[in-house]
Order: structure tokens, then C-alpha cells, then sequence
């Protein structure tokens, strides 16, 4: 575990809904088109967007905490827990360990299903699902997994990227893996969702683009297209991540 550092790297405000960042300072070497950079890395724009640890993150109104995921070498990336504080972007913990998926990295609109491709971009945290006991303290959703629960990766199906269980019907969770529409049997990868967070890439169903993206646990290698990070991060993230934040998780290069 990386001790909790705190260090304030961008000082904005919301007024009028809208991102207004205070007084910049005068323009760098490290200065762009997409607004002034900061000693600490940190870049403002006027389009509710910051860059944080080199990750570009869009921001949602009201947005208050991100996961970023800079990727380092190979399916290697450092994942850091932000949060809004006093007006400025505070890291709050980090960890080098985290991974990508076999496939590498690919902007979100052109990843293609059965790639092992993680997608690039900013995406909603909405809800969580897992084999642990739900905490009173977790705010974010949480949905135990039970015998019979898939995510359906099933191109036919009108449940397409959506959890489900087989009882239910709807999709062919009969297909053996290594068929193309196969759906993912979620109790076959308890070590990894031992806690997960739903990654809300492709909530419009793009047929063919993927399904099933989630931040979870660190299995032994690479993932399929996810996003992992190690138990204590994860755990720590579940316990901070309140929906009234807006929290966002931002995939980088």
C-alpha cells in the first residue's frame, strides 16, 4: 500500500453551473491549447475538464471523486483516488499495480467485443456487485452475486450488457466460453469480483462493442478488458465511493 498523500492540484468552483477555474497562473513550457498546467500536472480547461496524474477526466455536474487509470508498461497502470476538497483536486491514495486489459488500451467508441481491450475515456461508477457481505457503511449500490448470475455478453439478446440470471431467460447463457456470444458466468471469477465496481461503458447497448467493463480486484495477470487494482484498493474505494459525488473513473495513456 502507498501511504495516503494529500496534495491539492487544482483549485476550481462551481458557480452557475458551470466549471469556472480561479486565476491562472502565467503560461509554462508545460502549457497547451487545453488550458494552463501546473507544477503538479494538473491542467484546466473550460470544458468541465481537469487532468489529473496525466489522465484527462471529464467531468460530470457535481463530480467530487475520480479513479484515474495512467497506463505505465505493458498491462501495468497506477490507479489514484481523487477527491474534490476546498476547491482543489486532493489524491487521496494510489497504487503502481493496477491493470488493463491483454489488448491494451482503445478509445471507447472504437473497442471491439473478444479484444481484451480496456476503453480510454471517463465513465460513471453507478453501482457495485460482489461475493462479500454488504457494510453498512458502503453508500453506492451493492448487489450480491447468487448461483446462476451472468453478465450478458450475448449480441442477440435484448439483455445485452446487463446483469442477469439465467432463471430470468432472455439470453443463451447455455454457450460454451469459447463461443463469441458466450455471457460471463459471474460465480466462475470469485477472486476478482470479490468486489466489483460496474464501469458504465456502453449503457446504450452498441451491439459487438463489449460488455461486462468493471473496476474489481487484481486476478494473476492481465484482465479481459477491465480495469483491476489490488484487495486493499478496492475495498478502500468501495468504502469512499457516495453516488451523491458523481464519482467517475478516467482510463489513460
Amino acid at each position: 500500500m502507498i501511504p495516503i498523500r494529500a496534495r491539492t492540484v487544482l483549485a476550481t468552483l462551481l458557480a452557475g453551473g458551470c466549471l469556472v477555474a480561479l486565476p491562472a497562473p502565467p503560461a509554462t513550457a508545460g502549457s497547451d491549447a487545453r488550458g494552463p498546467t501546473y507544477a503538479d500536472g494538473a491542467t484546466a480547461t473550460a470544458q468541465r475538464a481537469v487532468v489529473l496524474d496525466g489522465v484527462r477526466v471529464r467531468l460530470r455536474p457535481g463530480t467530487e471523486q475520480v479513479v484515474t487509470v495512467n497506463h505505465t508498461r505493458g498491462h501495468r497502470a497506477r490507479v489514484t483516488w481523487w477527491r474534490l476538497k476546498d476547491g482543489g483536486w486532493v489524491e487521496r491514495f494510489q497504487s503502481t499495480d493496477g491493470r488493463i486489459g491483454y489488448g491494451g488500451l482503445v478509445p471507447g467508441k472504437k473497442r471491439r467485443q473478444g479484444t481484451g481491450t480496456t476503453p480510454l475515456g471517463t465513465y460513471r461508477l453507478p453501482w457495485a456487485f460482489g461475493f462479500q457481505e454488504p457494510r453498512d457503511s458502503w453508500r453506492l449500490r451493492f448487489r450480491g452475486v447468487r448461483k446462476g448470475d451472468y453478465w450478458v455478453q450475448d449480441n442477440a439478446s435484448p439483455h445485452y450488457n446487463r446483469y442477469r440470471n439465467r432463471a430470468q431467460g432472455g439470453f443463451r447463457w447455455w454457450l460454451p466460453s469459447s463461443h463469441p456470444n458466450s455471457s460471463e458466468r459471474l460465480t466462475d471469477y470469485r477472486r476478482q469480483y470479490d468486489l466489483s465496481v460496474v464501469i458504465d461503458y456502453n449503457r446504450g447497448q452498441v451491439r459487438h462493442r463489449g460488455a461486462g467493463i468493471f473496476l474489481h480486484m487484481n486476478g494473476r495477470g492481465a484482465t479481459a478488458g477491465c480495469v483491476s487494482a489490488p484487495r486493499w484498493f478496492i475495498q478502500k474505494v468501495m468504502g469512499a465511493l457516495d453516488p451523491g459525488r458523481v464519482p467517475v473513473i478516467a482510463v489513460g495513456r
